[in-house]
């Protein structure tokens, strides 16, 4: 959580108040939480774990951003508060512990509480930077550029090295096809930069 607005009592006080107005629960690897099209009925905040948010356009996915420890989804606030159905699918990349806050209880809590319109802020600040990076790296950086930050990424999120995935789930956070996928990482293996062995992937010049 970025916490340039807020001190540490201001964030604890702003995570007591989620806490109490909220449900903790546990949520298995791969579950998916939110689909296009579905209204926001809670708003998550995680506590442990990781959830995934991408956008699908026909056969092709392309991830937008990760939700971590102590940050929240933008997309679920922003369609909550306009009452407006999802326009992305968020699924957990891990076992996943999150406060789930109600729909109903928001208006209330963020007028009762205006630190938490300032977390809020926050995350959008972040997720804005992030999208536009998302942007940048599609118009402008090649495949293989991309492959290998992205695989840093993954890396740098779930602290391990070398990192458990497939080319298909790759493929579907970049927005290509398996092919490419598979194409690049021989490509990059050859030059030193990855080592595949299974559906692990170790990545060097870290």
């Amino acid at each position: 959580m970025d916490t340039d607005n807020l001190n540490s009592s201001s964030y604890n006080s702003v995570l007591k108040k989620i806490a109490e107005a909220g449900e903790l629960i546990s949520i298995e690897k791969d579950t998916e939480i939110l689909r296009v099209g579905q209204f926001v009925k809670v708003i998550p905040l995680v506590q442990k774990g990781l959830i995934k948010v991408y956008t699908r356009y026909e056969d092709r996915e392309l991830l937008l951003y990760y939700i971590q420890p102590s940050q929240s989804c933008i997309m679920s606030f922003s369609a909550s508060i306009n009452n407006e159905p999802s326009q992305v699918f968020a699924v957990t990349e891990e076992d996943t512990e999150a406060i789930l806050i109600p729909v109903s209880k928001l208006d209330t809590l963020t007028r009762e509480n205006p630190r938490l319109n300032d977390f809020f802020f926050q995350q959008y600040k972040g997720r804005y930077a992030e999208l536009l990076d998302t942007i940048h790296y599609v118009l402008f950086d090649k495949i293989d550029k991309r492959l290998h930050r992205h695989l840093k990424d993954k890396i740098a999120l779930k602290g391990e090295n070398p990192v458990q995935i497939s080319h298909q789930q790759l493929a579907n956070e970049l927005g290509t096809v398996r092919e490419v996928v598979s194409r690049v990482l021989k490509k990059l293996e050859g030059e030193g930069m990855v080592r595949q062995q299974g559906n692990t992937i170790q990545v060097f010049n870290l």
